[in-house]
This record gives structure tokens, C-alpha cells and sequence, in this order.
């Protein structure tokens, strides 16, 4: 059963093209989703505890010691900088992070459903949601619930996480001798 997420800053997009998950070995396509401190997520909390009943059934004490949680607290992304723990940008302390996985391209759509063409129009900072679906595993000794990505909505812009202004931010159009904007002038 797919399900659709609260609105999340988007982190770490790897949705137009595939990267190599560095312990399966197998290309996949990923986002960081960053739920504010507050969100609902209770459909994805639900739909977590229906993945687990479903693989490990509805008899609590039966189910695996150590089962992994998808929820994740967005503190854990702290790192130690000159004896100081210092958040990653856009990261809040006690507010919920996910990582979505898939091995097939998600479809990227903007807020009134188009396809996403240029890829810096989704980036690190902008909002989005997504479509996904939870799933139990055990494999190798590792047990838990995951979410499979499905696709997602960019909702709005945001600035940017990390340290690369936005171009219109930085720069204002160059006005030609005749008056009008360079890019206006296609055969000069």
C-alpha cells in the first residue's frame, strides 16, 4: 500500500541518477527526508507496524530482539568540529529523518504535477513529499522496517543546504548598450 508523507526538506537527493549503496553494492536511487520537529508521521508509523505484523506476525514476543527503526533522529547527523558537536545544515535536534530508497528512478514532479526536467530545479533545501511503502526485512543478521520510494512532489523552494548560494541570488541580469537584457538578444 502506498503512502504519501507530510511535507519534508529535502537532503542527499540522489533521484535522477542511480548511485552505488556502498553496502549492497547495487545502484540505487535516494533521498534524506527531514521531518520538522512536530510532524505527523502516524500513517508512517502505522504502515511500519503493519509491515512488521505482516512479516514477523502479531504476537509482539515472537518478533526479533533489535528490530531496526526507519525513525530516526536527525541529532544523530551531529559531528565533532573543534571539540563542538555541530548539526549538518538544515538538520534539528529531536526532529525525525528517513532514508528512502529505490531501485528504480522515482518520477519527480513540481507542485502542479509536471515532470522535473532540469535537475538543479530539486535540490538539497527545497520541500517535497513522497509517495513509499514500508517494508520488514531480515537479511544477513539485519532487522527492521524500511521505506521504498515511490515518487515525489517537490512543494516549494527553500534555500539551499550546504555551502552553494542560488545563482539568483548572487547574480542580477546584464544589461546590453541597447537597453535590454543579454539572453533577450539571441542574434545580437
Amino acid at each position: 500500500m502506498s503512502i504519501v508523507t507530510p511535507e519534508f526538506r529535502v537532503s542527499y537527493p540522489n533521484v535522477f541518477k542511480a548511485q552505488v549503496n556502498k553496502l549492497s553494492g547495487r545502484e540505487e536511487f535516494s533521498i534524506v527526508a527531514l521531518f520538522p520537529k512536530g510532524a505527523d508521521l502516524s500513517k508512517l508509523k502505522a504502515a511500519a507496524q503493519e509491515a512488521m505484523v505482516k512479516k514477523w506476525g502479531s504476537d509482539k514476543a515472537k518478533w526479533p530482539k533489535n528490530i531496526r527503526s526507519p525513525f530516526r533522529d536527525q541529532g544523530e547527523r551531529a559531528k565533532e568540529v573543534d571539540g563542538k558537536m555541530v548539526m549538518p545544515a538544515g538538520h534539528e535536534e529531536g526532529a525525525i529523518f528517513l532514508n528512502l530508497k529505490s531501485a528504480n528512478r522515482p518520477g519527480v514532479v513540481d507542485q502542479n504535477v509536471q515532470d522535473i526536467i532540469d535537475e538543479s530545479q530539486f535540490y538539497a533545501g527545497c520541500f517535497a513529499r513522497a509517495s513509499l511503502n514500508a517494508y520488514a526485512y531480515d537479511q544477513a543478521g539485519n532487522r527492521g522496517v524500511s521505506f521504498g520510494l515511490g515518487n515525489i512532489q517537490k512543494t516549494k523552494d527553500g534555500d539551499p543546504l550546504g555551502n552553494r548560494a542560488r545563482p539568483e541570488h548572487e547574480f542580477a541580469p546584464i544589461k546590453t548598450e541597447g537597453g535590454s537584457a543579454a539572453s533577450d538578444d539571441l542574434f545580437g
